[in-house]
């Protein structure tokens, strides 16, 4: 598609010839996701492939304080469903040296706002949400 438009030929009229054409010439056919649905996350956004490359990595935009507060709070429910003691220490204790790591280091974005948890706490609830559950 190199041709210009002719001047006087209506722009919805010569880009309409040109996609005929180019259907005529095949250059439509076998195309991947051809036959398919759009996403449904094809909502108009200036940088969708930006946010699609993310997802497909794996990356987050969150400053790296939000990131921990996130999985502050993932953790610290995945500690108040371990199947063991042990394993609820282990699990606060991995993320009470991220928190304090991040405590320690300059703020890389907002403010960090949490503090360490406290073991003995979590696991105090821990044994009482295993004993409730258990009656």
């Amino acid at each position: 598609m190199t041709e210009r438009k002719p001047p006087g030929v209506p722009f919805g009229s010569w880009v309409d010839k040109q996609i005929r054409d180019a259907q005529g010439r095949g250059e439509f056919d076998r195309l991947p996701g051809a036959g398919r649905p759009l996403p449904d996350d094809m909502s108009y956004e200036e940088l969708w492939w930006v946010k699609r490359k993310m997802a497909r990595e794996g990356l987050t935009a969150l400053p790296p304080t939000l990131a921990l507060r996130k999985e502050a709070e993932d953790v610290l429910a995945a500690a108040l469903a371990a199947p063991s003691e042990r394993i609820v220490r282990t699990i606060v204790a991995d993320i009470n040296a991220k928190i304090l790591d991040m405590m320690l280091k300059p703020p890389p974005g907002p403010p960090l706002g949490l503090k360490r948890y406290d073991v003995e706490e979590v696991v105090h609830e821990w044994r009482e949400r295993r004993r409730a559950a258990a009656e």
